[in-house]
């Protein structure tokens, strides 16, 4: 489908959301991902085309991606590309897919587990049980390298869900939790049920980690639900 650029916006230093007007609505469940298309000249080996999970709600008119930027040195010549676009800029971008979705029974225990920018999908689910109304009950858990790098915490008030946050390498003034994403520390979070789902989200490397320790402290793997993000560091 063609989309239309409109707007960006810098949700932290390194982080940006870009926001893309669709040609018609588009129906989709919050968690899903997508494929953009940027042609340019000389692309480099990873291409013109990324997967992006939607960062927006399917309760919104647009649809927005959120992504991190390395740095011209670092980032591939697609990512240099998306963070110069100009609004009005058309692009094709895939109908929504993915299963990283909400489960059907609203009464089902969640444990939501984000490293870094795979805080992304549940955004996109959190804000659209903000816009909805709809009641989860639902603990989050969101692992950043550095306080700078922490986002979207208007939505997790909104949704009114209890955050927990780590800071991997904090500053001296940060105040919060510190260290890494743990089995344990997922695991003493919510005391899992038979029926509790846990939702893995980000870099790949952090993401098969926890999954093989969570399956070694006795998470069934039914219980599991995971998103990897290729091609970002284990540290988020």
């Amino acid at each position: 489908m063609r989309v239309v650029f409109e707007r960006a916006r810098e949700e932290a230093a390194n982080i940006t959301t870009f926001y893309f007007r669709p040609e018609k609505p588009v129906h989709y469940t919050a968690g899903q991902f997508t494929e953009l298309t940027i042609p340019h000249k000389h692309p480099d080996k990873r291409g013109i085309k990324r997967w992006f999970t939607l960062s927006s709600p399917p309760t919104d008119e647009l649809l927005s991606i959120t992504t991190k930027y390395a740095g011209n040195d670092k980032s591939s010549s697609f990512k240099r590309v998306l963070f110069k676009l100009q609004p009005g800029t058309e692009l094709n971008m895939a109908e929504p897919m993915g299963d990283f979705v909400l489960p059907k029974l609203i009464q089902t225990p969640l444990v939501f587990v984000a490293g870094g920018i795979g805080i992304t999908p549940f955004h996109s689910m959190l804000d659209w049980l903000a816009a909805t109304g709809e009641q989860r009950p639902i603990k989050l858990l969101y692992g950043v390298r550095s306080e700078d790098e922490i986002i979207f915490q208007d939505t997790f008030a909104k949704a009114a869900v209890k955050s927990t946050i780590m800071v991997g390498e904090p500053s001296a003034a940060w105040g919060g939790e510190r260290g890494r994403l743990s089995a344990e520390l997922i695991l003493g979070l919510e005391k899992p049920s038979e029926d509790t789902l846990v939702y893995v989200s980000g870099p790949e490397p952090m993401v098969e980690h926890l999954e093989k320790d969570l399956k070694k402290a006795g998470l069934k793997e039914r219980q599991l639900v995971l998103d990897f993000f290729p091609n970002y560091p284990p540290e988020y």
